[in-house]
């Protein structure tokens, strides 16, 4: 049986452009800093902010092997 574990951190990711721009945003930004193993979109949603640009929100959670 191997001893893998996991390592889970929860992340919003925010865009004028759409939901998987968010998404992608926060999955590279997180792979930079340290190789993710698996990400989990949880929540998508969204605002319209005081000039009328729709902003897309999405929680991720972030999954990353630990050594």
């Amino acid at each position: 049986m191997s001893n893998t574990f996991f390592e889970k951190k929860t992340v919003v990711g925010i865009s004028i452009k759409s939901v998987s721009d968010a998404i992608e945003k926060v999955v590279k930004q997180q792979n930079a800093e340290n190789q993710i193993s698996w990400f989990e979109v949880t929540e998508i949603r969204g605002r319209v902010t005081q000039t009328g640009e729709i902003e897309y929100q999405v929680t991720i959670n972030i999954g990353k092997k630990i050594k």
